[in-house]
């Protein structure tokens, strides 16, 4: 499991070691294969800990939202973790974000052509849970497995308030404000709706499916 406790740089090092590693290990380039799993989730909804629960059970890395968030704003990271790719996962990298750029008619800025590299780079080498920054946007549908998680408002905010111990005035301003400024993001970048079911393979409802159900769910999914 990645976190945030070791610095970018570690986190980077630490994640080429182990792609170099993995490669070692197998050769074979298994293209038929889902190799990234994909959540975005409403605040509040258990999102975070299904995609822990999913990437333990098939031994993937978990990259968390903050996670990739600080390796886009970072230019270093974005340079250490192209350079685990020979010329072909380059020119894939490439390819990806010239077709993502012409199919949403993106205008990209720094940040997202940061955030386009270094989550094209993760999506190459695979085995990876990916949580949050619109990530089901960049990567190839071919390859990837997108949820979302849902739950009814007063359900999320009741969860946030056990996880934060915050009042419940103060615990709905929150999930308001962050479930705002996640539907803002994905607007302002992919210039579509965080909400539009078309944009995922599998829709989870905490409300009637606890954490451990909706982990088998997906693994079911996935014919694991």
């Amino acid at each position: 499991m990645i976190t945030k406790k070791r610095t970018i740089q570690q986190i980077v090092e630490e994640q080429s070691k182990r792609w170099e590693m993995m490669k070692s290990k197998s050769k074979q380039d298994r293209h038929d294969e889902i190799s990234v799993i994909t959540v975005s989730r409403e605040p509040g909804s258990g999102g975070k800990l299904i995609a822990q629960g999913i990437a333990e059970k098939l031994g993937f890395d978990l990259f968390h939202q903050e996670v990739i968030h600080e390796m886009a704003e970072s230019a270093q990271a974005k340079k250490m973790l192209m350079e685990t790719l020979d010329e072909k996962g380059l020119s894939v990298i490439e390819d990806l974000i010239s077709s993502l750029v012409y199919e949403r008619h993106l205008w990209p800025d720094e940040y997202l052509k940061h955030l386009m590299n270094v989550v094209g780079t993760i999506g190459k080498h695979g085995r990876a849970v990916i949580v949050g920054r619109g990530v089901n946007f960049i990567l190839q549908k071919e390859r990837t497995f997108r949820i979302r998680v849902i739950a009814p408002l007063e359900r999320r905010i009741q969860n946030v308030m056990k996880e934060y111990g915050s009042s419940e005035e103060e615990t709905r301003r929150r999930v308001l404000r962050t479930e705002s400024d996640r539907r803002a993001f994905i607007r302002k970048y992919f210039n579509t709706s965080i909400t539009d079911p078309v944009n995922y393979d599998l829709i989870i409802n905490t409300d009637t499916m606890d954490l451990d159900m909706a982990v088998k769910a997906v693994i079911g999914a996935l014919g694991k």
